[in-house]
This record gives C-alpha cells, structure tokens and sequence, in this order.
C-alpha cells in the first residue's frame, strides 16, 4: 500500500491572469465545498457521480480527505472560493494499480486552463497513490474534457452506450480514456 505523502500547495496563473492554489482537499474545506457544489449549474449536477449539493456526501468527501486510497485536490481562488475539484480512488483487488479519476472546475474558470492544471495535479497524486494506470470516464459529449485529458496523453479505450443515467433518468454515452503512468 502506498504511503500517504502531503503535495505541496501551488500557485498558478490561469490564461486569463486571475490565480489560484492547487492544494489537497482538507476537513477544514467542506463549507468551500459545499459552496462550490451550490454555485454548479443544474446540467452538471445531472451528470456527476457525487452530488455536491448534499450535506451527507460532502461529510463523506472530507472524511476521506485521510483515505489511504483516495487523493483530493482542489483549486481555490484568492477569496477562497472552490473554482475546481479532483480525486483519484485507487481501486481494489486485481485492479489496485489502477486510479480512476473526476474532474468539475466551476463554469466561471472553464476555458482559463484551470481544468489542465488540475488534470496535471490529481494524475500526480494517482502516482502518489502508488497507481500505475490512470482511467477517467466522461460523458461522450464532453469534448472539452476528452481534450484536456489527450493532451496529458490518455487515449479512448472504450465507450459504452447509454452507460449513464442522470438524474432527470435520461440515459448517456460515457467515454472511457486512460493512460500509463510511472510510479
């Protein structure tokens, strides 16, 4: 089992000159992540696998802040405000050098390279996580996001047809990218 280390906090200046600090998710974080989880629009909410607006899933994040499988990051503004969130869960069994992956950046940092800088940040906590294989499942429609994670060099493994159901019940094609990565 991987060793739990603590990442160092960064800054970072996004493409439209705000900044914000990439750092791990804390218990001290749940009211920012509550908050974070109230300001995404309807559409997303329909479509993650935690819903961010729920009091019970947002004790549970926090409480797996100490989790020896799982990493969360988030990117926090000078107000510190949640503008992105990711985690990696090193699953288990014959699987356990594997991560999988979530990513969510609020719409208002969309398209500032934020989404980029915590795609980079959670891979490497999956390597802390002692993870050798890195997957990410997205809704097929989620161009942006499938770009985002070809540049760091996933490739498409597979798509599953309507795989996904969201909560008004309509059903989705997800994606399924992953990648190699070095311990």
């Amino acid at each position: 089992m991987a060793q739990r280390t603590e990442a160092a906090s960064s800054s970072v200046a996004l493409k439209d000159g705000r900044q914000v600090t990439i750092r791990n998710f804390t218990e001290n974080d749940k009211l920012a992540l509550s908050q974070f989880g109230q300001a995404l629009p309807k559409n997303d909410l329909l479509y993650l696998e935690d819903d961010f607006t729920h009091p019970e899933i947002i004790a549970r994040l926090a409480n797996a802040a100490h989790a020896e499988n799982w990493r969360q990051v988030i990117a926090v503004s000078p107000e510190n405000e949640i503008a992105g969130y990711a985690a990696a869960l090193r699953l288990p069994g014959w699987s356990n050098h594997v991560a999988n992956i979530r990513l969510i950046v609020l719409p208002s940092y969309r398209r500032s390279g934020l989404g980029m800088h915590l795609a980079q940040a959670i891979v490497e906590a999956s390597r802390d996580l002692g993870a050798t294989k890195v997957t990410v499942d997205m809704l097929a429609a989620l161009t942006a996001g499938q770009a985002i994670f070809s540049r760091l060099g996933f490739a498409v493994e597979g798509q599953l047809a309507r795989h996904a159901i969201d909560r008004d019940g309509n059903l989705h094609d997800i994606v399924i990218m992953s990648a190699f990565v070095r311990v």
